[in-house]
């Protein structure tokens, strides 16, 4: 016997609703109708689980291979893990940012110019002055880093900022505002004449802001990224080198560690690179966010004789 099957209605009569599905992404918090394998907004996939560690750290979830961002009337597509390319399609109507050297390929149709850069010349990258670029629609363009690692997406709100350590960011999207700051972390040796001063997290950092649009933001992590929520108060130890990005109402400052058999005094005795740990020390709250591959930290190990506000202790 056939199964039943409800007649049509009839013309002109009311449609079948399609009942509306709902996704919020536990990762950055994006609504979505959830019909895709990931967070249209951030890349995180649907089923992604925050687990965090005893420590506190959560581990940013890998955006998968094909994973596709939507932001305007454009998309961005993820493709590759273990050195991943953004290949945009942007629309006629959107454009986006860039540093020079994360450019990858493009379409003859997209529209390349320089970007207006406050103080450009003072920012340098392997020597040379930091150029940033826009792309314009309707097109493909890709970027990618030269070296492996993780891409981020960080999805800006309206009135939500984000300061990342230089050289880490790859591309933003118009709705995006561009600064840099001086960081103020640095310290000052002296070696017979010779007197250098060192900044251990860089000179410069980025700060990007979406003023009244939402934005997007990719940012290229090297190794794996972790994240940290430090509540009000709370402060944290970590490498200079090893920060990717913070909200700006987290705080830093330097400090600094020596072996407790180390004899000497502050100034003019800390000297010896095997006896001194040098940290960048966050106030909370807000999130902290790290990359497992960083450089190694520069320290000639001369006595220090000036730096920035500094905390000290021995062990």
């Amino acid at each position: 016997m056939a199964a039943y099957q409800q007649p049509p209605p009839p013309s002109g009569g009311p449609q079948p609703q399609t009942p509306q599905r709902s996704y919020t992404c536990p990762w950055c918090g994006t609504v979505s109708q959830g019909v895709t394998l990931s967070c249209p907004a951030c890349g995180a996939p649907v089923d992604v689980k925050l687990i965090v560690s005893k420590s506190g750290w959560y581990e940013s979830p890998g955006i998968r291979d094909m994973a596709k961002l939507q932001f305007g009337s454009s998309h961005c597509q993820i493709e590759g893990t273990y050195v991943p390319v953004a290949d945009m399609n942007l629309a006629t109507s959107d454009s986006v940012y860039f540093t020079h050297h994360v450019l990858l390929w493009k379409d003859p149709s997209v529209a390349i110019s320089t970007m207006p850069l406050k103080g450009g010349w003072k920012r340098m990258f392997a020597g040379l002055p930091l150029i940033m670029t826009q792309a314009h629609g309707p097109g493909h363009i890709a970027f990618s880093q030269d070296k492996p690692g993780e891409m981020v997406a960080l999805p800006l709100q309206p009135g939500q900022a984000i300061d990342v350590r230089e050289h880490a960011f790859m591309v933003a999207t118009s709705a995006v505002q561009y600064d840099w700051f001086q960081t103020g972390i640095y310290f000052t040796t002296k070696s017979g004449d010779d007197t250098e001063t060192h900044y251990p997290m860089g000179t410069f950092m980025d700060r990007f802001l979406a003023p009244q649009a939402p934005g997007l933001l990719l940012l290229h992590g090297g190794g794996n990224v972790f994240v940290r929520r430090l509540g009000q108060g709370e402060t944290i130890l970590i490498k200079p080198t090893s920060l990717l990005y913070k909200d700006t109402s987290v705080q830093m400052n330097l400090h600094m560690e020596r072996s407790s058999g180390y004899q000497g005094g502050f100034w003019g005795g800390w000297s010896s690179w095997n006896h001194r740990h040098i940290w960048l020390r966050l106030f909370g709250p807000g999130r902290v966010a790290i990359e497992s591959a960083f450089a190694p930290m520069e320290d000639n190990g001369s006595n220090i004789t000036s730096s920035s506000p500094l905390s000290t202790q021995n062990w």
